[in-house]
Formats: structure tokens, C-alpha cells, sequence
């Protein structure tokens, strides 16, 4: 008998919105294979999906993702220097095609945050398009208290959200820090009361998801790619994404409301 997967994250559908919860509690959802694999690919599938128009990522049990599994890593350690080496770049190397996706993804995607976000959790919000915290979560990079550097692309994110001093100081030293501070380094785009995050991450999903999803995917795609882009690249990029939007029925509901003056019904298309 085939051994049944286990659910390393868990998904709910509610209107155009995708919420998928980190489901490994016992362990403040620190990473494994399982749920790297898992989350990609419930991720990949919505790629195309013109239903789901905001993917939220949460943690369960009052967490967001405490970073790595050290037990899991604890149980590497007999291994050689040389072989443990490969097993952990073989690690490290499964999270890349989840970072790639959600920069990818050409609709919004929310990390609403309570609890601990350290280590990779750190990393996976940063890789995040919005983040929306409650007031008691907290925050490490974590990574040097464990003898190793960062992994998952915060070093990429890191310094652009809170520059290159900022990135040293917190990467290195790993010190604790709450959400408002997040907030103040760029980290955190609002700090809500605990009790009020689950409401307030659902008004957010839901007011993207009723927005002009192409044009939030072109925008998107246009301020990711400006980071490595020169300026006349990303001239060149805005006119063709602008006419490509202008071609689409949201552009003609958008101007349409604002001549009629009302709310305008965006329908993703």
C-alpha cells in the first residue's frame, strides 16, 4: 500500500481568492521538502488560473514559518563534510523554483504574517508582493546563529527593501525584532491588532482580487524587472505592457467608471 502524502500545506478557495496555510505546526512551520514541493506546486498550478485573482500565504497555529527544520538538519549532521555539503545545496537548491514562482505569479501575492517569521520565513515573505503583520508577530534572520549564511533569496530582497547596512547588520548580529520595526526597515507593508489580521488579510485579498488583474500582473512583472533593468529597457517595457493593458476589456471598464464617475467592476480580463 502507497504510503498517503502527507498535507504539508493546506488550501481554501473563497471567491477569487487563494489561501494556502503552512501546515506543519508542531514545528512553527519550518521547512522541508514536502512543503517546498507542495507549495510550488499548488502555486504553479494557479499560474494560469484566471479564477484565482490574490493568493494568500499564512502559517497555522499562530505561526508563519520558524525557518528551517533543525531537527530535520540535526539528523544530517554524521554525514561527511563532503557528502552533508551536497545534501544541504540539494536542499537549498528545492526552494528556488518556489521564489521564482511567486515572482513570477502575474497576480498579487500576500504573505499575511503572525507569530514567528525567521530564517526562510523570513525569506519567503520578503519574496512576497505584499506583507500584512499582526502586532505581535517577530522577526530574525536567524541564519549565522547556526553557522551558515542566508538561503531563499532574502539576501536578493533584504538589502532592497532595507539597504545594504540595514541588511548587514541584521544578517549578521540575527537579533530579534518585532513587527513595528519590520514595518520601519520596509519589511512589513501594515501591522494590524492580532485579533484583527485574518479580517484585515481578507479585505486586502479581496480588494485585489476585485482589481484590473493583468494590469497588477504587468506592474508587477515592471517593478521586479527594474531592479536588474537599464532605464531605457524599462521605457521600453512600460509602453509595451501599457498598450497591452490598453488592449484588454479592464482598461475599457476603467475609463468607462471614471467618465461615469463610479466605482469601477474590474473583471480580470
Amino acid at each position: 500500500m502507497a504510503k498517503k502524502k502527507a498535507k504539508e500545506i493546506l488550501t481554501e478557495r473563497s471567491k477569487n481568492v487563494l489561501t494556502i496555510t503552512l501546515n506543519r505546526p508542531e514545528v512553527l512551520n519550518a521547512v522541508n521538502g514536502p512543503l517546498t514541493e507542495q507549495l510550488f506546486e499548488e502555486l504553479a498550478a494557479v499560474e494560469n488560473d484566471a479564477r484565482i485573482r490574490c493568493v494568500v500565504i499564512r502559517g497555522s497555529n499562530g505561526h508563519f514559518m520558524a525557518g528551517g527544520d533543525l531537527k530535520l538538519f540535526h539528523g544530517e549532521l554524521d554525514r561527511e563534510s563532503d557528502e552533508r555539503r551536497r545534501f544541504f545545496e540539494k536542499f537549498v537548491y528545492q526552494v528556488h523554483p518556489l521564489i521564482q514562482v511567486i515572482k513570477r505569479l502575474p497576480k498579487p501575492v500576500v504573505a499575511s504574517v503572525e507569530g514567528a517569521a525567521g530564517g526562510f520565513g523570513v525569506s519567503l515573505m520578503l519574496a512576497c508582493d505584499l506583507v500584512i503583520a499582526a502586532d505581535t508577530s517577530f522577526y530574525t534572520m536567524a541564519y549565522c546563529s547556526i553557522g551558515t549564511s542566508p538561503d531563499g533569496s532574502s539576501t536578493y530582497f533584504l538589502p532592497r527593501s532595507v539597504g545594504l547596512k540595514k541588511a548587514m547588520e541584521l544578517a549578521l548580529l540575527c537579533d530579534r525584532f518585532d513587527a513595528e520595526t519590520a514595518k520601519g526597515y520596509g519589511m512589513v507593508n501594515w501591522v494590524v491588532p492580532e485579533n484583527d489580521l485574518a479580517a484585515e488579510t481578507a479585505k486586502l485579498a479581496n480588494r485585489l482580487a476585485s482589481g484590473p488583474t493583468k494590469a497588477y500582473g504587468n506592474t508587477k512583472r515592471l517593478l521586479n524587472n527594474s531592479l536588474h533593468s537599464t532605464l531605457d529597457d524599462q521605457l521600453q517595457a512600460e509602453a509595451e505592457s501599457f498598450s497591452q493593458c490598453a488592449g484588454s476589456g479592464d482598461f475599457v471598464e476603467g475609463i468607462n467608471a471614471f467618465v461615469e464617475k463610479r466605482k469601477a467592476r474590474f473583471k480580470g480580463k
